[in-house]
Protein backbone atom coordinates (compact mmCIF):
# COMPACT_ATOMS: atom_id res chain seq x y z
CA UNK A 1 0.00 0.00 0.00
CA UNK A 2 0.96 3.35 -0.76
CA UNK A 3 1.97 5.81 1.69
CA UNK A 4 2.42 9.62 2.12
CA UNK A 5 4.93 11.20 4.86
CA UNK A 6 4.72 14.46 5.90
CA UNK A 7 7.33 16.77 4.51
CA UNK A 8 8.19 19.55 6.37
CA UNK A 9 9.69 21.77 3.05
CA UNK A 10 6.55 20.94 1.20
CA UNK A 11 4.84 24.69 1.78
CA UNK A 12 8.22 26.62 1.40
CA UNK A 13 8.70 24.60 -2.38
CA UNK A 14 5.39 25.33 -3.66
CA UNK A 15 5.84 29.18 -2.40
CA UNK A 16 8.85 29.45 -3.98
CA UNK A 17 7.11 27.68 -7.38
CA UNK A 18 4.07 29.98 -7.54
CA UNK A 19 6.82 33.01 -7.11
CA UNK A 20 5.97 34.08 -3.28
CA UNK A 21 8.57 34.57 -0.97
CA UNK A 22 8.21 33.28 2.66
CA UNK A 23 5.98 35.56 4.79
CA UNK A 24 6.48 35.83 8.47
CA UNK A 25 3.13 34.84 10.51
CA UNK A 26 2.89 38.91 11.22
CA UNK A 27 2.47 39.87 7.67
CA UNK A 28 -1.05 37.44 7.10
CA UNK A 29 -4.21 38.45 8.65
CA UNK A 30 -5.46 36.99 11.49
CA UNK A 31 -8.77 38.42 11.39
CA UNK A 32 -11.36 38.21 8.10
CA UNK A 33 -14.27 40.49 7.85
CA UNK A 34 -16.00 37.93 4.86
CA UNK A 35 -16.86 34.79 4.92
CA UNK A 36 -18.44 34.36 8.26
CA UNK A 37 -14.61 35.64 9.71
CA UNK A 38 -13.32 32.39 7.75
CA UNK A 39 -10.10 32.28 5.13
CA UNK A 40 -11.01 30.20 2.06
CA UNK A 41 -9.19 29.81 -0.90
CA UNK A 42 -10.38 31.91 -4.16
CA UNK A 43 -13.46 31.02 -5.64
CA UNK A 44 -14.67 30.05 -2.26
CA UNK A 45 -17.43 32.01 0.28
CA UNK A 46 -18.71 31.50 3.52
CA UNK A 47 -22.42 31.91 5.02
CA UNK A 48 -23.15 31.96 8.35
CA UNK A 49 -25.97 29.73 9.03
CA UNK A 50 -26.31 30.04 12.85
CA UNK A 51 -24.03 32.17 15.18
CA UNK A 52 -24.50 30.23 18.21
CA UNK A 53 -26.57 27.09 19.73
CA UNK A 54 -27.84 26.87 23.36
CA UNK A 55 -25.55 23.67 23.77
CA UNK A 56 -23.38 24.36 21.07
CA UNK A 57 -22.05 21.68 18.95
CA UNK A 58 -19.80 18.67 18.18
CA UNK A 59 -21.06 16.65 15.00
CA UNK A 60 -23.67 17.89 12.25
CA UNK A 61 -25.66 16.08 9.09
CA UNK A 62 -27.39 17.25 6.58
CA UNK A 63 -30.45 15.90 5.23
CA UNK A 64 -31.30 15.66 1.33
CA UNK A 65 -34.01 18.51 1.93
CA UNK A 66 -31.36 20.76 3.26
CA UNK A 67 -32.53 20.55 7.03
CA UNK A 68 -29.27 20.65 9.65
CA UNK A 69 -29.29 18.33 12.44
CA UNK A 70 -26.66 19.73 15.33
CA UNK A 71 -25.26 16.99 17.73
CA UNK A 72 -25.14 19.09 21.06
CA UNK A 73 -22.28 19.30 23.62
CA UNK A 74 -24.85 19.96 26.65
CA UNK A 75 -27.61 19.08 26.39
CA UNK A 76 -30.76 18.22 28.97
CA UNK A 77 -32.55 15.39 28.22
CA UNK A 78 -35.04 15.17 25.15
CA UNK A 79 -32.71 17.68 23.82
CA UNK A 80 -29.62 15.79 22.09
CA UNK A 81 -30.46 17.12 18.91
CA UNK A 82 -30.41 20.62 17.37
CA UNK A 83 -32.82 20.77 14.22
CA UNK A 84 -32.04 23.46 12.00
CA UNK A 85 -34.28 25.02 8.36
CA UNK A 86 -33.62 27.44 7.10
CA UNK A 87 -37.53 28.61 5.27
CA UNK A 88 -36.58 31.65 3.49
CA UNK A 89 -33.62 30.46 1.82
CA UNK A 90 -31.19 33.08 2.92
CA UNK A 91 -29.03 31.04 4.15
CA UNK A 92 -29.90 31.08 7.84
CA UNK A 93 -31.70 28.90 9.85
CA UNK A 94 -35.00 30.99 11.24
CA UNK A 95 -36.42 27.08 12.55
CA UNK A 96 -34.38 25.85 15.42
CA UNK A 97 -35.59 22.71 17.04
CA UNK A 98 -34.59 20.32 20.19
CA UNK A 99 -35.30 16.91 20.93
CA UNK A 100 -33.35 13.37 21.39
CA UNK A 101 -31.41 11.63 24.06
CA UNK A 102 -32.57 9.31 27.40
CA UNK A 103 -30.20 11.67 29.76
CA UNK A 104 -28.38 14.62 30.18
CA UNK A 105 -25.15 15.22 27.84
CA UNK A 106 -22.15 16.37 28.52
CA UNK A 107 -19.23 17.27 26.51
CA UNK A 108 -18.31 14.31 25.18
CA UNK A 109 -21.49 13.53 22.55
CA UNK A 110 -20.10 13.29 19.36
CA UNK A 111 -21.82 11.39 16.48
CA UNK A 112 -24.56 12.51 14.26
CA UNK A 113 -24.88 10.36 10.68
CA UNK A 114 -27.98 9.73 8.53
CA UNK A 115 -27.55 6.51 7.13
CA UNK A 116 -30.75 5.17 4.84
CA UNK A 117 -33.57 6.88 6.36
CA UNK A 118 -32.33 7.36 10.00
CA UNK A 119 -30.93 9.66 12.13
CA UNK A 120 -28.40 8.21 14.18
CA UNK A 121 -26.48 10.21 17.03
CA UNK A 122 -24.62 9.45 20.19
CA UNK A 123 -23.57 10.20 23.78
CA UNK A 124 -20.82 9.46 25.94
CA UNK A 125 -22.82 5.45 26.60
CA UNK A 126 -25.21 5.27 23.70
CA UNK A 127 -25.79 4.94 19.95
CA UNK A 128 -29.74 6.24 19.13
CA UNK A 129 -31.88 6.67 15.76
CA UNK A 130 -34.90 8.23 14.45
CA UNK A 131 -36.58 7.08 11.55
CA UNK A 132 -36.57 10.14 9.52
CA UNK A 133 -40.02 10.92 8.55
CA UNK A 134 -39.93 13.33 4.66
CA UNK A 135 -40.57 16.65 5.25
CA UNK A 136 -40.97 16.61 8.96
CA UNK A 137 -37.45 18.93 10.89
CA UNK A 138 -38.73 16.94 13.96
CA UNK A 139 -39.13 12.92 13.38
CA UNK A 140 -42.34 11.53 14.82
CA UNK A 141 -40.96 8.43 14.98
CA UNK A 142 -40.01 6.79 18.50
CA UNK A 143 -36.37 6.75 19.67
CA UNK A 144 -34.54 2.99 19.71
CA UNK A 145 -31.38 2.52 21.18
CA UNK A 146 -28.97 1.06 18.64
CA UNK A 147 -25.86 0.02 20.93
CA UNK A 148 -25.15 1.02 24.95
CA UNK A 149 -21.58 0.94 26.27
CA UNK A 150 -22.52 -1.15 29.18
CA UNK A 151 -18.78 -1.40 30.71
CA UNK A 152 -18.90 -1.06 34.65
CA UNK A 153 -16.47 1.55 34.44
CA UNK A 154 -18.83 4.33 33.14
CA UNK A 155 -17.34 7.61 31.84
CA UNK A 156 -13.60 7.88 31.58
CA UNK A 157 -11.62 9.32 29.11
CA UNK A 158 -11.67 9.26 24.82
CA UNK A 159 -15.00 7.76 25.51
CA UNK A 160 -16.59 9.74 22.38
CA UNK A 161 -18.47 7.60 20.22
CA UNK A 162 -18.26 8.99 16.37
CA UNK A 163 -19.93 6.46 13.92
CA UNK A 164 -19.70 5.92 10.12
CA UNK A 165 -21.30 3.57 7.76
CA UNK A 166 -20.58 1.09 4.81
CA UNK A 167 -22.72 -0.34 1.85
CA UNK A 168 -23.26 -3.17 3.53
CA UNK A 169 -25.38 -2.59 6.47
CA UNK A 170 -22.66 -2.06 8.96
CA UNK A 171 -21.77 0.71 11.58
CA UNK A 172 -18.37 1.55 12.90
CA UNK A 173 -17.77 2.39 16.03
CA UNK A 174 -14.36 3.15 18.56
CA UNK A 175 -14.40 2.49 21.83
CA UNK A 176 -11.33 4.65 22.90
CA UNK A 177 -8.60 3.28 25.90
CA UNK A 178 -9.20 4.79 29.00
CA UNK A 179 -5.68 5.29 29.14
CA UNK A 180 -2.56 7.03 28.02
CA UNK A 181 -0.18 4.64 27.14
CA UNK A 182 -1.66 1.88 29.10
CA UNK A 183 0.74 2.87 32.29
CA UNK A 184 0.44 0.55 35.43
CA UNK A 185 -0.57 3.71 36.76
CA UNK A 186 -2.39 5.92 34.42
CA UNK A 187 -0.24 9.35 34.11
CA UNK A 188 2.14 8.81 36.30
CA UNK A 189 6.19 9.57 35.51
CA UNK A 190 8.13 6.72 35.20
CA UNK A 191 5.53 4.40 35.45
CA UNK A 192 6.18 1.17 32.81
CA UNK A 193 3.72 0.19 29.83
CA UNK A 194 1.77 -3.43 30.77
CA UNK A 195 2.42 -5.59 28.25
CA UNK A 196 0.78 -7.39 26.86
CA UNK A 197 -1.91 -3.86 27.41
CA UNK A 198 -5.60 -5.84 28.81
CA UNK A 199 -7.02 -2.57 27.95
CA UNK A 200 -6.94 -3.81 24.24
CA UNK A 201 -9.11 -6.66 24.71
CA UNK A 202 -12.27 -4.25 24.49
CA UNK A 203 -11.13 -0.28 23.90
CA UNK A 204 -8.55 1.17 22.14
CA UNK A 205 -10.20 -0.21 18.70
CA UNK A 206 -13.18 -0.13 16.49
CA UNK A 207 -16.03 -2.70 16.46
CA UNK A 208 -18.15 -3.62 14.12
CA UNK A 209 -22.02 -3.65 14.34
CA UNK A 210 -25.36 -4.40 12.34
CA UNK A 211 -26.74 -0.44 11.55
CA UNK A 212 -30.24 -2.12 11.79
CA UNK A 213 -30.40 -4.08 14.73
CA UNK A 214 -31.41 -2.46 18.17
CA UNK A 215 -30.39 -2.92 21.75
CA UNK A 216 -26.88 -4.02 21.01
CA UNK A 217 -24.00 -4.20 23.40
CA UNK A 218 -20.43 -4.38 22.41
CA UNK A 219 -20.38 -7.75 22.95
CA UNK A 220 -22.62 -8.10 20.21
CA UNK A 221 -19.97 -6.59 17.34
CA UNK A 222 -16.81 -7.78 15.84
CA UNK A 223 -13.49 -6.34 16.67
CA UNK A 224 -12.36 -4.94 13.32
CA UNK A 225 -9.54 -3.05 13.89
CA UNK A 226 -7.16 -2.53 17.07
CA UNK A 227 -4.39 -0.13 18.63
CA UNK A 228 -5.74 3.18 18.12
CA UNK A 229 -6.27 4.98 21.32
CA UNK A 230 -8.86 7.73 20.46
CA UNK A 231 -10.47 8.44 17.69
CA UNK A 232 -13.05 10.75 16.94
CA UNK A 233 -12.85 11.68 13.14
CA UNK A 234 -14.07 8.42 10.83
CA UNK A 235 -15.49 8.12 8.01
CA UNK A 236 -16.27 5.04 5.01
CA UNK A 237 -14.93 6.23 1.91
CA UNK A 238 -17.33 4.79 -0.68
CA UNK A 239 -14.75 5.40 -3.56
CA UNK A 240 -12.86 2.55 -2.49
CA UNK A 241 -14.98 0.93 0.29
CA UNK A 242 -12.81 1.60 3.04
CA UNK A 243 -12.75 2.76 6.69
CA UNK A 244 -10.45 5.60 7.52
CA UNK A 245 -9.76 7.14 10.52
CA UNK A 246 -7.43 10.18 12.27
CA UNK A 247 -5.98 8.69 16.02
CA UNK A 248 -5.12 11.23 18.77
CA UNK A 249 -1.78 10.08 19.60
CA UNK A 250 -1.03 9.84 23.57
CA UNK A 251 0.15 12.84 25.65
CA UNK A 252 2.79 13.76 28.32
CA UNK A 253 5.66 13.17 26.37
CA UNK A 254 7.36 16.19 28.84
CA UNK A 255 5.67 15.35 31.49
CA UNK A 256 6.48 11.75 32.06
CA UNK A 257 9.84 11.10 31.14
CA UNK A 258 11.43 14.86 31.49
CA UNK A 259 14.90 12.74 31.15
CA UNK A 260 13.84 11.48 27.44
CA UNK A 261 12.09 14.51 25.83
CA UNK A 262 12.33 18.09 26.31
CA UNK A 263 9.54 20.92 25.93
CA UNK A 264 9.32 20.83 21.83
CA UNK A 265 9.81 17.26 21.48
CA UNK A 266 6.36 17.08 23.39
CA UNK A 267 5.06 19.55 21.29
CA UNK A 268 5.41 18.21 18.58
CA UNK A 269 4.60 14.75 19.34
CA UNK A 270 3.70 12.05 18.59
CA UNK A 271 1.96 12.68 15.40
CA UNK A 272 -1.87 12.87 14.72
CA UNK A 273 -1.91 9.43 12.40
CA UNK A 274 -4.58 9.64 9.58
CA UNK A 275 -5.16 5.40 8.56
CA UNK A 276 -6.85 3.76 5.94
CA UNK A 277 -8.37 0.53 8.65
CA UNK A 278 -8.72 -2.75 7.05
CA UNK A 279 -10.63 -5.70 9.02
CA UNK A 280 -7.49 -6.54 11.90
CA UNK A 281 -5.91 -3.86 11.29
CA UNK A 282 -2.79 -3.01 14.46
CA UNK A 283 -2.08 0.62 14.69
CA UNK A 284 0.57 -0.16 17.08
CA UNK A 285 -1.16 2.10 20.48
CA UNK A 286 0.26 1.63 23.27
CA UNK A 287 3.47 0.20 22.37
CA UNK A 288 4.43 2.40 19.65
CA UNK A 289 3.55 6.22 18.20
CA UNK A 290 4.50 7.61 14.87
CA UNK A 291 7.11 9.84 14.75
CA UNK A 292 6.41 12.18 11.38
CA UNK A 293 9.92 14.05 11.82
CA UNK A 294 11.83 10.73 11.31
CA UNK A 295 9.00 8.79 8.98
CA UNK A 296 8.63 6.16 11.57
CA UNK A 297 7.00 3.70 14.44
CA UNK A 298 9.11 4.02 17.52
CA UNK A 299 8.88 2.31 21.05
CA UNK A 300 6.86 4.36 23.48
CA UNK A 301 8.82 5.14 26.84
CA UNK A 302 6.58 2.68 28.75
CA UNK A 303 8.04 0.14 26.52
CA UNK A 304 11.48 0.98 26.73
CA UNK A 305 11.60 3.38 23.96
CA UNK A 306 14.04 6.67 23.93
CA UNK A 307 11.91 8.03 21.08
CA UNK A 308 14.89 6.20 18.32
CA UNK A 309 14.45 2.78 19.08
CA UNK A 310 11.79 1.15 16.26
CA UNK A 311 11.82 -2.47 18.34
CA UNK A 312 8.52 -3.92 17.52
CA UNK A 313 6.84 -1.06 15.70
CA UNK A 314 7.81 -1.74 12.26
CA UNK A 315 4.81 -4.72 12.02
CA UNK A 316 2.43 -2.10 12.87
CA UNK A 317 0.18 -0.67 10.51
CA UNK A 318 2.15 3.30 9.08
CA UNK A 319 0.03 6.24 8.70
CA UNK A 320 -0.92 7.63 5.29
CA UNK A 321 -0.45 10.98 6.62
CA UNK A 322 1.46 11.91 10.01
CA UNK A 323 0.14 15.58 11.18
CA UNK A 324 2.00 17.11 13.66
CA UNK A 325 0.82 16.22 17.72
CA UNK A 326 -2.08 17.25 19.05
CA UNK A 327 -3.73 19.12 16.47
CA UNK A 328 -6.77 17.24 18.17
CA UNK A 329 -8.27 15.38 14.59
CA UNK A 330 -12.35 15.65 15.36
CA UNK A 331 -13.93 14.79 12.04
CA UNK A 332 -12.96 13.43 8.57
CA UNK A 333 -15.11 13.75 5.63
CA UNK A 334 -14.46 11.83 2.58
CA UNK A 335 -16.19 14.80 -0.62
CA UNK A 336 -18.24 12.92 -3.00
CA UNK A 337 -20.10 15.88 -4.17
CA UNK A 338 -19.98 17.73 -7.80
CA UNK A 339 -20.12 21.79 -6.78
CA UNK A 340 -16.45 21.92 -5.74
CA UNK A 341 -13.65 21.66 -8.78
CA UNK A 342 -12.50 18.66 -9.46
CA UNK A 343 -9.15 18.42 -7.33
CA UNK A 344 -11.52 17.81 -4.11
CA UNK A 345 -13.47 15.13 -5.71
CA UNK A 346 -12.89 11.81 -3.45
CA UNK A 347 -10.31 13.46 -1.02
CA UNK A 348 -10.98 14.22 2.32
CA UNK A 349 -11.50 17.24 4.79
CA UNK A 350 -10.70 17.13 8.59
CA UNK A 351 -11.26 19.85 10.91
CA UNK A 352 -8.62 19.72 13.68
CA UNK A 353 -10.13 20.96 16.66
CA UNK A 354 -7.14 22.40 18.29
CA UNK A 355 -4.33 21.29 20.53
CA UNK A 356 -4.58 21.78 24.30
CA UNK A 357 -1.25 20.33 25.79
CA UNK A 358 1.92 22.08 23.52
CA UNK A 359 2.98 24.33 26.75
CA UNK A 360 5.64 25.75 26.27
CA UNK A 361 4.57 25.96 23.10
CA UNK A 362 1.99 27.82 21.36
CA UNK A 363 -1.46 25.90 20.54
CA UNK A 364 -1.53 24.69 16.67
CA UNK A 365 -4.00 23.55 13.92
CA UNK A 366 -7.90 25.13 15.06
CA UNK A 367 -8.51 24.75 10.65
CA UNK A 368 -10.26 22.57 7.73
CA UNK A 369 -7.39 20.77 6.06
CA UNK A 370 -8.03 19.01 3.12
CA UNK A 371 -6.21 15.75 1.67
CA UNK A 372 -6.13 15.47 -1.86
CA UNK A 373 -6.47 11.53 -3.66
CA UNK A 374 -6.38 9.97 -6.46
CA UNK A 375 -7.28 6.35 -7.41
CA UNK A 376 -7.75 5.56 -3.68
CA UNK A 377 -3.87 6.99 -2.70
CA UNK A 378 -3.08 10.21 -0.92
CA UNK A 379 -2.38 12.91 -3.74
CA UNK A 380 -0.26 15.24 -2.30
CA UNK A 381 0.67 17.45 0.91
CA UNK A 382 -2.18 18.65 3.23
CA UNK A 383 -3.72 21.36 2.34
CA UNK A 384 -5.26 24.67 4.66
CA UNK A 385 -8.57 24.70 3.42
CA UNK A 386 -10.06 27.09 6.21
CA UNK A 387 -8.94 28.92 8.84
CA UNK A 388 -9.83 31.83 11.04
CA UNK A 389 -11.51 30.30 13.66
CA UNK A 390 -9.23 30.94 16.40
CA UNK A 391 -9.76 34.99 15.51
CA UNK A 392 -5.85 35.34 17.30
CA UNK A 393 -2.34 33.94 16.58
CA UNK A 394 -0.48 32.77 18.35
CA UNK A 395 -2.79 31.48 20.02
CA UNK A 396 -1.49 30.50 23.84
CA UNK A 397 -3.95 29.20 25.86
CA UNK A 398 -7.43 27.18 24.59
CA UNK A 399 -9.91 29.25 25.89
CA UNK A 400 -8.04 32.45 23.97
CA UNK A 401 -9.69 30.84 20.67
CA UNK A 402 -12.88 32.20 19.87
CA UNK A 403 -14.03 29.14 17.73
CA UNK A 404 -13.11 25.70 17.46
CA UNK A 405 -13.69 23.50 14.47
CA UNK A 406 -15.42 20.21 14.94
CA UNK A 407 -18.01 19.06 12.30
CA UNK A 408 -17.78 18.51 8.83
CA UNK A 409 -20.87 17.83 6.84
CA UNK A 410 -22.26 17.93 2.88
CA UNK A 411 -25.30 19.18 2.12
CA UNK A 412 -27.55 17.99 -1.26
CA UNK A 413 -25.98 20.56 -3.42
CA UNK A 414 -22.12 19.65 -2.95
CA UNK A 415 -21.83 22.69 -0.89
CA UNK A 416 -20.07 21.46 2.79
CA UNK A 417 -20.95 22.67 6.64
CA UNK A 418 -19.04 23.19 9.53
CA UNK A 419 -19.60 23.41 12.75
CA UNK A 420 -17.29 24.86 16.15
CA UNK A 421 -18.05 24.04 19.54
CA UNK A 422 -17.24 27.10 21.41
CA UNK A 423 -20.89 29.26 20.63
CA UNK A 424 -21.92 26.26 18.64
CA UNK A 425 -21.61 28.64 15.28
CA UNK A 426 -22.59 26.96 11.45
CA UNK A 427 -21.00 28.33 8.48
CA UNK A 428 -21.94 27.00 4.76
CA UNK A 429 -18.85 26.64 2.26
CA UNK A 430 -20.12 26.99 -1.21
CA UNK A 431 -17.73 27.29 -5.00
CA UNK A 432 -19.02 30.82 -6.75
CA UNK A 433 -15.72 30.48 -9.17
CA UNK A 434 -15.03 28.99 -12.18
CA UNK A 435 -14.26 25.15 -11.75
CA UNK A 436 -12.31 24.92 -15.29
CA UNK A 437 -9.97 27.17 -14.05
CA UNK A 438 -9.48 26.29 -10.78
CA UNK A 439 -5.78 25.49 -9.81
CA UNK A 440 -2.85 26.06 -7.53
CA UNK A 441 -2.76 30.07 -7.52
CA UNK A 442 -6.48 29.77 -5.96
CA UNK A 443 -4.52 27.88 -3.17
CA UNK A 444 -1.32 30.11 -3.11
CA UNK A 445 -2.97 32.27 0.34
CA UNK A 446 -3.98 29.22 2.39
CA UNK A 447 -0.49 27.91 1.69
CA UNK A 448 0.39 31.19 2.85
CA UNK A 449 -0.98 30.51 5.99
CA UNK A 450 1.07 27.10 6.79
CA UNK A 451 3.75 29.67 8.27
CA UNK A 452 1.32 31.37 11.18
CA UNK A 453 2.21 30.20 14.80
CA UNK A 454 -0.80 27.68 14.52
CA UNK A 455 -0.10 25.89 11.79
CA UNK A 456 3.80 25.81 11.44
CA UNK A 457 6.62 23.83 13.54
CA UNK A 458 7.58 25.94 16.39
CA UNK A 459 10.96 27.18 16.66
CA UNK A 460 12.76 25.41 19.49
CA UNK A 461 14.43 29.29 21.31
CA UNK A 462 12.27 31.88 19.84
CA UNK A 463 8.75 30.60 19.97
CA UNK A 464 9.20 29.26 23.22
CA UNK A 465 5.92 31.04 25.49
CA UNK A 466 8.93 30.43 28.40
CA UNK A 467 11.65 32.16 27.09
CA UNK A 468 13.28 34.68 28.81
CA UNK A 469 10.04 34.85 31.41
CA UNK A 470 10.02 33.41 34.82
CA UNK A 471 7.80 30.53 34.42
CA UNK A 472 4.45 31.45 36.44
CA UNK A 473 3.73 29.09 39.48
CA UNK A 474 7.87 27.45 38.89
CA UNK A 475 8.51 24.44 37.46
CA UNK A 476 5.74 22.13 38.73
CA UNK A 477 2.79 24.12 37.65
CA UNK A 478 4.34 24.18 34.27
CA UNK A 479 5.32 21.10 33.77
CA UNK A 480 2.48 19.06 35.44
CA UNK A 481 -0.24 21.89 34.58
CA UNK A 482 -0.52 23.81 31.73
CA UNK A 483 -1.02 20.90 29.68
CA UNK A 484 -4.81 21.01 30.95
CA UNK A 485 -5.31 23.74 32.97
CA UNK A 486 -3.14 25.82 30.60
CA UNK A 487 -1.26 29.15 31.33
CA UNK A 488 -4.23 30.76 32.67
CA UNK A 489 -5.72 28.64 34.89
CA UNK A 490 -9.07 28.47 32.49
CA UNK A 491 -8.78 24.83 31.04
CA UNK A 492 -10.13 24.03 27.86
CA UNK A 493 -14.04 23.92 28.31
CA UNK A 494 -14.51 20.95 27.65
CA UNK A 495 -12.12 18.15 28.95
CA UNK A 496 -10.11 19.93 31.52
CA UNK A 497 -11.65 22.45 34.33
CA UNK A 498 -10.99 25.97 35.53
CA UNK A 499 -8.90 26.46 38.62
CA UNK A 500 -10.15 30.23 38.98
CA UNK A 501 -13.52 30.34 41.01
CA UNK A 502 -13.65 26.73 41.30
CA UNK A 503 -14.57 25.39 44.99
CA UNK A 504 -12.92 22.54 44.36
CA UNK A 505 -9.66 24.89 44.62
CA UNK A 506 -10.57 27.41 46.75
CA UNK A 507 -12.26 25.87 49.21
CA UNK A 508 -11.27 22.78 51.55
CA UNK A 509 -7.36 22.55 51.41
CA UNK A 510 -7.31 18.87 53.25
CA UNK A 511 -9.82 17.63 49.92
CA UNK A 512 -7.68 19.91 47.33
CA UNK A 513 -4.38 18.00 48.82
CA UNK A 514 -5.64 14.76 48.51
CA UNK A 515 -6.94 15.52 44.84
CA UNK A 516 -3.42 16.14 43.96
CA UNK A 517 -2.17 13.15 45.81
CA UNK A 518 -4.31 10.49 44.59
CA UNK A 519 -5.69 11.87 41.71
CA UNK A 520 -9.58 12.31 40.57
CA UNK A 521 -11.47 10.19 37.87
CA UNK A 522 -14.45 11.75 36.66
CA UNK A 523 -17.17 12.92 35.90
CA UNK A 524 -17.21 15.68 38.42
CA UNK A 525 -19.22 19.51 38.47
CA UNK A 526 -17.27 22.71 38.22
CA UNK A 527 -19.16 26.43 37.92
CA UNK A 528 -21.91 24.16 36.59
CA UNK A 529 -20.68 22.42 34.25
CA UNK A 530 -19.69 18.48 34.11
CA UNK A 531 -16.56 17.41 33.37
CA UNK A 532 -14.95 13.63 33.09
CA UNK A 533 -11.52 13.39 32.22
CA UNK A 534 -8.80 11.83 34.67
CA UNK A 535 -6.89 14.05 37.05
CA UNK A 536 -3.52 11.66 37.67
CA UNK A 537 -2.49 11.15 40.96
CA UNK A 538 1.24 13.29 41.70
CA UNK A 539 1.77 11.90 44.69
CA UNK A 540 5.21 11.42 43.48
CA UNK A 541 5.66 15.11 44.06
CA UNK A 542 7.48 16.45 47.20
CA UNK A 543 5.33 18.33 49.88
CA UNK A 544 7.28 21.52 49.37
CA UNK A 545 6.25 21.00 45.27
CA UNK A 546 2.85 20.50 46.59
CA UNK A 547 2.55 23.07 48.72
CA UNK A 548 4.00 25.38 46.03
CA UNK A 549 1.98 24.73 43.17
CA UNK A 550 -1.41 24.88 45.09
CA UNK A 551 -0.67 27.76 46.96
CA UNK A 552 0.07 28.93 43.89
CA UNK A 553 -3.48 28.17 42.05
CA UNK A 554 -5.28 29.55 44.82
CA UNK A 555 -3.86 32.80 44.72
CA UNK A 556 -3.67 33.18 41.02
CA UNK A 557 -6.37 33.21 38.63
CA UNK A 558 -9.11 35.38 40.28
CA UNK A 559 -8.78 33.57 43.74
CA UNK A 560 -7.53 34.42 46.80
CA UNK A 561 -7.48 31.73 49.19
CA UNK A 562 -4.78 31.26 51.90
CA UNK A 563 -1.71 29.38 51.18
CA UNK A 564 -1.41 25.52 51.58
CA UNK A 565 1.76 24.84 53.53
CA UNK A 566 4.07 22.16 53.49
CA UNK A 567 3.10 21.07 57.14
CA UNK A 568 -0.38 20.59 55.75
CA UNK A 569 0.45 18.39 52.92
CA UNK A 570 2.56 16.21 55.44
CA UNK A 571 -0.08 15.73 57.27
CA UNK A 572 -2.53 14.52 54.62
CA UNK A 573 -0.08 12.04 53.29
CA UNK A 574 0.29 10.76 56.30
CA UNK A 575 -3.02 10.11 56.99
CA UNK A 576 -3.48 8.43 53.24
CA UNK A 577 -0.80 5.16 54.36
Amino acid sequence: MQRKRFKWSASFLMLIALGFTQHSDRELPVVNTKNGGLFLPDGFEATVVVDSLPGRARHIAVNDNGDIYVKARFADKGESVIALRDTNKDGRADIVKHFGGAAKERAYGTAMRIYKGYLYFSSELVVYRYKLTPGKLVPDSPEEVILTDDHPHGMHEHIAKPITFDDKGFMYVPFGANSNACQEQNRTPGSKGMDPCPILEDHGGIWKFDANKTGQLQKDGTKFATGLRSVVALDWNFQDNNLYAVQHGRDDLLRLWPQLFNGWQSAMLPSEEFLRVKEGTHAGWPYCYWDQMQSKKVLNPEYGGDGKIVGQCDQYEKPLIGFPGHWAPNDILFYQGSQFPEHYKNGSFIAFHGSTNRAPYPQSSYFIGFVPFKNGQVAGEYEVFADGFAGLDPIVNVSDAVYRPMGIAMGPDGSIYIAETEKGKIWKVTYKGNKKKFNKTAMAKMEQRKTMSHIRTPDFVNDNLDKDKPVAGGKVYSVYCTACHQRNGMGDSQRFPPLGGAEWVTGDKERLIKVLLNGLEGPIEVKGQAYNNVMPQHSFLKDEEISEVLTHIRSNFGNNASPVTTEEVAKVRASLR
